[in-house]
């Protein structure tokens, strides 16, 4: 089931979709698998969600959809907003955070990251890792994590994590890919800006042209939430 929806309080709206996902699952007694999206959108969202008292954030095991080639203390780095904004704030162990290793050769930092979800998914008794919820953003050109249009992660099909040369950009990117994607429980897209949302639309109205269609769950379960 595809869901959309509009909200004038994004951060409030998102703090709250994502927080009652966490609390349900746990309620069941489960640990939380959640992998979060990067750049400016979601900081204040991941502050917000970092001061629940609801959310027992030891047990929630933290990935990330994709990460810039810099080390953890670069200003772009990804892991660096999180580390900031939620991770060192909610007190989340660092046993429990996956990081992609930026400041390694590519082809290493993904086959790094890649290892490590291996090993769990083998330790839960999983084909592959599967996430309760990932978080995503997506460009004004339709790209998400950091799968980008024309680049070659598009077309991995056995990969989990890989390195992605974005030409326009002439820098490499470390990317989610769609396996491991469409392998979530659920993914939920946190959207901005009125050009986002005309791509947006066009994507649920059924267009293929955008590298962010491409994500499309087993479970079916996608959740747009869109800020006016």
């Amino acid at each position: 089931m595809t869901e959309l929806i509009e909200t004038s309080d994004f951060v409030a709206e998102a703090t709250e979709c994502i927080a009652a996902r966490i609390v349900k699952k746990q309620s069941q007694g489960g640990t939380f698998r959640l992998s979060l999206c990067g750049g400016g959108t979601p900081a204040p969202i991941y502050r917000a969600l970092s001061i629940r008292k609801d959310i027992d954030w030891q047990k929630v095991v933290i990935t990330f959809g994709d990460e810039r080639c810099v080390g953890p203390e670069d200003e772009q780095s990804n892991y660096r907003m999180a580390r900031i904004a939620l991770l060192e704030p909610a007190g989340i162990p660092g046993k429990n955070v996956v990081r992609i290793e930026g400041e390694l050769d590519p082809e290493e930092a993904a086959q790094k990251c890649e290892q490590h979800l291996r090993k769990f998914a083998e330790e839960s008794g999983e084909e592959i890792y599967r996430h309760d919820l990932i978080l995503l953003g997506m460009g004004e050109d339709g790209h998400t994590a950091s799968l980008f249009p024309g680049s070659q992660a598009l077309n991995e099909s056995l990969r989990w994590v890989s390195g992605n040369f974005v030409t326009n950009q002439d820098s490499w990117r470390l990317t989610m890919t769609y396996p491991l994607i469409n392998a979530g429980e659920e993914v939920m897209f946190l959207i901005t800006g009125d050009k986002k949302n005309k791509i947006m639309q066009e994507i649920l109205a059924g267009s293929a042209d955008y590298p962010a269609a491409g994500v499309s769950p087993e479970s079916d379960q996608i959740t747009w939430l869109w800020g006016r």
